[in-house]
């Protein structure tokens, strides 16, 4: 698949600056420091294909890391301090190692400190360290730029302390979680820090949000091709939408007499709707986490048939039910899949991510990419005023250390 831009044409509204290189990064680094930087890592955002708010109902979903990171450059210092700094950030943070870490400002450098507490309670022997951050992964486009900047905390500070793969990496995932949830107040589940930290060039990869289990779905065919389309309408999961569906799903498991979610099945959800066991929200959300799962796992079969044609019936089947079912679509989303839907060579769209704003994929066929861009953000700049920047992008290996 191609790396960046398919279009010279596209300009600054294509979204294809590529990342800081890890050059670049140590000379900014040395500025900001006024020492050289001992080396480099990396953490990468993803997209999911489908399967989108089945994680934290023990669900299966299928993301892929992307070719946009965080890069963190580091060095070991001699004290117990640990210094963060983002060049998409004002303000530094400061950790002590030996004080407790608490959350606090700036609100950034929260997922950070998370990490450096999860390590830290986990037994690692954390050295103090400066790190430096940089990242073209979008904030708040849906591409998991949060998880991208916990791992790259993660990989710098065991990198620093000499520690790197001493960690499990499920393990890894769920220490990088739980400073979301706890140092950035975010319920998300465990699906971007364990693409972030597992993807594999050229593989999908199907996650089983239950038992942590895992597989490599190839995903490499250079035939087509996945856009990433911005609407640039910002969304937080921590906002309130996100943790009050997951609420609902959770309030209509204990209705269903199930664990979870993931243990009803789309029969048992339409049964319990009949007879009003469940209704109205609960009814909605559980129709789409149950029939979700269901194409998620239909998905991974079809890419492994190579059946494009029914994958994309799947991901246009998943963005109806996250818009009706889940509400968590907005008209910039959905405009994109229509006019995705309406190009010829294009298998299939919707949106990815936990949606209210964010990005939309689209899976075409690498010779009518350039035409369905350029349908997509024309139809997209009548309808809106402004053009949705869009890029291409694959499979990439997750998280390393660069240097």
């Amino acid at each position: 698949m191609p790396r960046a831009c398919l279009t010279p044409w596209m300009g600054a509204d294509s979204f294809c600056r590529m990342a800081t290189s890890a050059k670049d990064l140590k000379k900014r680094f040395k500025s900001e420091y006024g020492r050289g930087a001992a080396g480099v890592v990396r953490a990468p955002g993803r997209v999911n294909l489908i399967g989108e708010h089945t994680d934290y109902n023990d669900g299966f979903v299928l993301p892929i890391a992307i070719d946009r990171h965080t890069l963190a450059a580091f060095a070991p210092r001699k004290d117990r301090v640990v210094n963060f700094a983002s060049a998409q950030a004002e303000a530094p943070a400061r950790v002590e190692l030996d004080k407790p870490i608490a959350r606090g400002e700036p609100a950034w450098a929260n997922y950070c400190k998370g990490v450096a507490a999860g390590l830290a309670g986990r037994g690692t022997k954390l050295v103090g360290a400066d790190i430096l951050f940089d990242s073209d992964v979008p904030i708040g486009g849906g591409l998991s730029s949060s998880a991208s900047l916990e791992v790259a905390a993660a990989m710098a500070l065991l990198a620093a302390a000499g520690a790197v793969g001493a960690i499990p990496q499920r393990d890894l995932a769920l220490i990088c979680q739980e400073a979301e949830h706890e140092f950035a107040g975010a319920p998300c589940g465990i699906m971007d820090q364990s693409i972030a930290i597992m993807g594999q060039a050229g593989r999908a990869l199907l996650l089983d949000c239950r038992s942590g289990r895992t597989q490599q779905i190839p995903f490499d065919d250079p035939g087509v091709v996945l856009l990433v389309a911005d609407t640039q309408v910002k969304h937080s999961i921590s906002d309130g939408g996100y943790a009050a569906r997951r609420e609902q799903c959770y309030a209509a498991a204990a209705m269903l007499k199930v664990k979870m979610l993931r243990d009803a099945n789309e029969d048992v959800v339409r049964r319990a709707g009949q007879d009003g066991t469940l209704e109205g929200k609960e009814l909605m959300r559980a129709c789409h986490v149950v029939s979700e799962i269901q194409r998620t796992l239909d998905a991974v079969e079809a890419l492994r048939g190579g059946d494009y044609e029914t994958f994309g019936r799947l991901m246009y089947g998943s963005h109806a039910s996250l818009r009706d079912d889940y509400e968590v679509s907005c008209e910039e989303l959905d405009a994109i899949v229509d006019l995705a839907r309406a190009g010829e060579g294009v298998y299939g769209a919707r949106m990815t991510g936990g949606g209210f704003g964010g990005c939309a994929i689209i899976l075409a066929r690498v010779g009518k990419a350039n035409a369905v861009i350029e349908a997509v953000q024309d139809g997209f700049a009548r309808r809106f005023g402004r053009r949705c920047p869009i890029f291409a992008t694959r499979a990439e290996a997750g998280a390393a250390v660069v240097e």
